[in-house]
């Protein structure tokens, strides 16, 4: 799969007085691109489509390059301690996933110049919380490496957590382009993650992203240059033939990985959703295949009174039962950090 290419780029204007958006215009300068000047990453307009449908294309190929303004670090658990973002959105078109509502209607890739500002705070973080050791997720809310060609963002988020004693990083992905981070002095600080499915569920729901192929390439890259490895299964389906599906995912996993690295730690999530992702998700997929019958779902008061729509408790103890089982079968060294 070819990295992520936009059809257009809108520069906050702020974003131009700093290294890192200088470096993005001149980028975009040799490209076919279409660029823009906007006054705020906030107040996106103009980005072309007739109806839903067109609209998430559309905005799926818009880079919008800008400052972040809040610095406040959220809690990130079950994954980690605290979350920051070097960017928000993905080029990807995952049917199913949150961002789809987390991100409203702003569906386009935002990426952010002020690095340094970012990775400050963190810093500060880190240093009111020792003698702890605190960890962050970089990927709550986009997917960094599906855009470090383009900004190299990550790469200094994983040099800065190499020298960081008390600090570690973790990041998620269903991309493959890991060369830059390759020869990076991470001194094992940055955990990877690469989300993986059945390939049934990447044809028919993960558009835009690595196949299953290119990701355990990739995850065997990452490994082999000693960067602490882990699997995203997320979210489990059932569905027809979903037994086999999954057997076959673990069974081409653990004949790929050449060797299976120590220290492998898998996370588990099944699928759920809200009423308004299923809106969300009607609008954008009229087509979909997903499984959205909340008449066949049990329902879970999240914060806020939130309510999402879990798989029925059969179903449910089925995929904890045996996915879990799976584990146990290819990767009996292998731990479970959690099922949920």
């Amino acid at each position: 799969m070819k990295a992520f290419q936009p059809k257009r780029v809108l520069f906050e204007e702020e974003a131009l007085q700093y290294p890192l958006g200088e470096k993005i215009v001149k980028y975009f300068e040799s490209r076919d691109v279409e660029i823009r000047i906007i006054g705020s990453h906030n107040r996106v307009t103009g980005i072309p489509g007739n109806n839903p449908q067109q609209s998430y294309r559309e905005a799926k190929q818009t880079l919008v390059v800008g400052v972040k303004r809040s610095l406040k670090l959220d809690p990130c658990k079950p994954s980690a301690d605290f979350e920051f973002s070097l960017s928000t959105g993905c080029p990807g078109g995952c049917e199913y996933c949150y961002l789809q509502t987390h991100l409203g209607k702003k569906p386009y890739i935002r990426v952010y110049v002020n690095v340094d500002e970012i990775l400050e705070k963190v810093r500060k973080t880190i240093d009111s919380r020792l003698p702890a050791t605190t960890t962050f997720e970089a990927a709550s809310t986009s997917d960094p490496l599906a855009v470090e060609h383009i900004t190299g963002s990550l790469a200094r988020a994983v040099a800065f957590f190499g020298r960081q004693s008390a600090g570690k990083l973790r990041v998620v992905t269903k991309f493959a382009y890991v060369e830059p981070l390759l020869h990076l002095d991470h001194q094992g600080r940055t955990k990877f993650r690469f989300s993986l499915n059945t390939e049934e569920i990447i044809r028919r729901f993960e558009h835009n992203t690595s196949s299953l192929e290119e990701r355990i390439a990739a995850a065997n890259q990452m490994a082999k240059a000693g960067y602490p490895l882990g699997f995203i299964i997320a979210p489990l389906f059932v569905y027809p033939g979903y037994r086999d599906g999954y057997e076959d995912l673990f069974s081409t996993l653990v004949h790929s990985l050449q060797p299976v690295p120590p220290g492998l730690t898998f996370e588990l999530i099944t699928h759920r959703f809200t009423q308004r992702a299923k809106n969300v998700i009607l609008e954008r997929f009229p087509g979909t295949g997903l499984d959205l019958d909340e008449t066949k779902r049990r329902r879970k008061y999240g914060q806020y009174g939130l309510v999402k729509y879990m798989y029925d408790e059969a179903d449910y103890t089925r995929l904890k039962e045996y996915i879990p089982a799976l584990i146990r079968k290819y990767f009996p060294q292998a731990s479970i950090e959690y099922f949920t």
